[in-house]
């Protein structure tokens, strides 16, 4: 056995025993998600196993945004969250809501750029989109206003030389931009994966522009944590982590050239098309691949770069910063017992 390899063994045997001393009666966790690929170690901490070995029952719901999130979470109705870092998510905390951003669950470290800009193929083939700067005019659809792919979408506008009045904004699910690009009732969308890649195979839009290129390393997604919950059930809090840093590893082993293209990758694809509303295993071999620290550690510098757009913006009501909602306690304690990831040595 490699040295990698026993090293994952004896943490896997650590969180084991943690988790049969913990009784027979596991502890419910309600998660919130967006059902997008970065979902991902979610779903494979569930379907693997990683949350029933830690003593956890996790039950998952589905919401268009983590903007919708907020006030569940801070009610108490969600445990977990998973997604945009937004203008709702500082607002409520400005409002003394207690939400804690507390690992990375999406970014776009070069290659990984997630979510795409589409522009609808009758468009490009007519000539009136050639350049960035042809967005002018267009109707351009993106999730919840004020979510982290506004940011991504203003330095698109920046590197076109346009301004936000210059296209109109529309807001919708990633899912319905597939539709509403086919319907030609937008014109453009900036979409995440499967849905971009959805929408370029059926022949409805081109990708003109990843965000890792107007973007990169551009923190997108995060796992939050309702204040509760991380107060009042650390110990349940901890073992989530531990779980999920589990999926999200496993999701890593797999990437090759920005693809789930590695060893096991079918088996992270079954797990995706399972779980999301994408049944085509073409699709996901086809996506670019959303990054995801395997170590869970947040890029705080694009939170702030973000929260101070927002700011800028005029978004922001009341006084909040990003250390207010940050929390690395619990991805400090995970990796004290699964250590540094390191990827699998290839096979012989």
């Amino acid at each position: 056995m490699g040295a990698i390899s026993f090293r994952r063994a004896i943490a896997c045997m650590a969180i084991l025993f943690l988790g049969s001393a913990n009784g027979a009666e596991p502890i419910e966790i309600r998660v919130g998600i967006v059902n997008a690929s970065s979902d991902v170690g979610f779903f494979i901490a569930d379907t693997r196993g990683y949350f029933r070995d830690e003593g956890l029952s996790v039950s998952f719901t589905q919401f268009d945004s983590a903007a919708k999130m907020v006030v569940p979470l801070s009610a108490g109705h969600l445990d977990v969250g998973g997604g945009s870092p937004s203008v709702g998510l500082y607002n409520g905390l400005a409002r003394g809501f207690v939400i804690k951003i507390v690992a990375d669950k999406g970014s776009t470290p070069p290659g990984h750029g997630f979510q795409p800009l589409l522009v609808r193929k009758d468009l490009v083939d007519s000539g009136r989109y050639k350049q960035l700067k042809d967005l002018k005019g267009m109707k351009i659809a993106g999730s919840a206003p004020g979510s982290a792919s506004t940011s991504t979408f203003n330095e698109i506008l920046k590197k076109a030389g346009l301004g936000a009045s210059d296209v109109e904004r529309v807001h919708m699910g990633f899912p319905q931009h597939v539709l509403a690009l086919q319907n030609k009732a937008i014109d453009a969308a900036l979409t995440t994966e499967p849905s971009a890649t959805r929408a370029v195979q059926s022949g409805a839009a081109v990708k003109v522009i990843g965000d890792d290129e107007v973007y990169p390393n551009h923190q997108l997604a995060v796992v939050l944590y309702a204040g509760e919950f991380a107060k009042s059930r650390p110990e349940a809090a901890q073992r989530f982590m531990r779980a999920y840093l589990r999926g999200v590893r496993d999701y890593n082993d797999v990437l090759r050239g920005g693809r789930i293209a590695g060893p096991g990758g079918d088996a992270v694809i079954a797990i995706l098309t399972a779980h999301t509303g994408i049944k085509d295993a073409a699709v996901y071999r086809a996506i670019t691949s959303h990054g995801s620290n395997p170590d869970g550690r947040v890029n705080e510098a694009s939170l702030r770069k973000d929260l101070q757009f927002f700011k800028d913006e005029g978004l922001i009501q009341g006084n909040v910063n990003v250390e207010q909602a940050l929390d690395n306690s619990f991805v400090d304690a995970a990796l004290r017992t699964l250590g540094p990831y390191r990827r699998p040595a290839p096979a012989q």
